[in-house]
């Protein structure tokens, strides 16, 4: 049997579900209007992180600051990012999209896969069906999708990158020397700036050139496994499954961008505290434990750094992880003006065993537990935003608003995934 596979991606996502919201109080379409998502409006500072249509006339672009935005459109309308907005539309888009088939997998938090194979008594034309989905999602949440339609993720997700906005393409085997071939080499899937310079100092400019190109060659250039990919990539090739489940964690990770520079240990300890808060809670959820916690900063000449440290025993206690960061820091950090920290914790277990050295407090280690297990269950309970830590209540980097409302966004998925696997028994 033919595989057949949908990949349903929304149109400028954050920037689209501020607008449905705004229209409904009454206010301008930001699609309308040279607008963007990302700072501070007040200030006008920050980076653009989506942006319209025809604010992308003047030549704006995801990433730069918003102070070089303005100056190419000083009528520029900033509104600043709402996590928890965007969790509420992902949820909503997802819901519809899980109603086609049993098997979707969640790309991100504005793009699905459905793995449509056999569902063919049930929807006969796959572009009919596609239009169906496009336009449901249209008129009962108001934002737009493109969808594409192929044999594999791959294509799939090439076909939705064509046209926007609102649009149904596909991308078959027999389409890809017309629809696909002639693009530029850096359309392909997962093939980046540094590749592509590499490709078109040997000549090669377009996929089709990619693809008639000698694998070996291509090895050689960019890597045997990367090449080998790449290659295969640009023949159309791919043969992963749409994972109904995502895989298992390898580690678990928060990093917040600031608008202004970080100067001082004052300004970062609340912040990370804060970020070791939602990663260790993402880690006990999960029922696992960490043997090694990272820290990482960026400077302002965009250099990204990060220093690693070992626990003696594995851990899941916040007090443990936030001091072995904190030490880190304080080892690390020059006193560079920052714009980016973050916190990873990496080598996950799920060893109930724990032996604690001659120099431990036991007791206070076991009192850190359970209040982290308190925590735990009330924002289970009552919601990831209903409690906090005193000492950074004031913090101001946005991190907690955005993760917990992930964390929120994950048991919503579980519980989700387990009605879809019980309506679908059903029938």
């Amino acid at each position: 049997m033919s595989r057949l596979i949908f990949h349903i991606d929304v149109n400028s996502a954050f920037l689209s579900w501020e607008s449905v919201r705004r229209v409904k109080q009454g206010l301008p379409d930001l699609r309308d209007i040279p607008a963007c998502i990302g700072g501070d409006p007040k200030k006008r500072t920050g980076i653009v992180v989506a942006k319209s249509i025809p604010a992308r006339k003047y030549g704006i672009q995801t990433g730069e600051p918003m102070a070089m935005a303005l100056r190419k459109c000083p009528e520029l309308v900033i509104v600043q990012s709402d996590f928890s907005l965007y969790v509420k539309c992902s949820k909503a888009f997802k819901e519809i999209c899980a109603t086609y088939t049993p098997v979707m997998e969640s790309f991100s938090i504005d793009e699905v896969f459905l793995d449509m194979t056999g569902m063919s008594l049930l929807y006969q034309n796959p572009v009919a069906t596609a239009n169906e989905i496009k336009d449901r999602i249209h008129r009962e949440l108001g934002f737009t999708v493109n969808v594409g339609i192929s044999v594999n993720k791959l294509l799939a997700k090439m076909a939705s990158d064509f046209e926007k906005p609102d649009r149904v393409h596909t991308l078959f085997p027999d389409e890809i020397e017309s629809k696909m071939w002639p693009l530029p080499v850096r359309n392909l899937l997962f093939l980046g700036k540094a590749s592509e310079k590499k490709l078109n100092k040997a000549g090669i400019y377009t996929i089709g050139d990619l693809a008639h190109a000698r694998e070996s060659e291509i090895q050689v250039l960019l890597g045997s496994k990367n090449g080998h990919q790449l290659h295969q990539y640009a023949l159309g090739i791919d043969d992963s499954p749409v994972k109904e489940h995502a895989e298992e964690a390898k580690g678990f990770s928060a990093e917040t961008t600031f608008n202004e520079d970080i100067v001082s240990l004052d300004q970062i300890f609340p912040i990370l505290l804060e970020q070791c808060d939602i990663v260790a809670t993402r880690m006990r959820r999960k029922g696992k434990k960490c043997l090694s916690v990272a820290v990482s900063f960026r400077t302002l000449d965009f250099k990204k750094r990060s220093h690693q440290a070992s626990f003696q025993n594995a851990t899941d206690v916040t007090d443990e992880i936030y001091e072995q960061a904190k030490k880190l820091f304080r080892e690390f950090w020059k006193g560079e003006p920052l714009r980016l920290v973050g916190v990873s914790l990496t080598n996950l277990s799920e060893d109930e065993y724990e032996q604690f050295s001659l120099f431990e407090d036991a007791e206070n280690k076991e009192r850190h537990r359970k209040l982290d297990a308190a925590l735990d269950m009330i924002r289970q309970k009552y919601g990831n935003d209903k409690i906090t830590r005193a000492s950074i209540m004031n913090s101001n980097s946005g991190i907690a608003r955005k993760a917990r409302a992930q964390m929120q966004n994950e048991l919503e998925t579980q519980l989700n995934d387990s009605k879809k696997k019980e309506n679908y028994n059903e029938l």
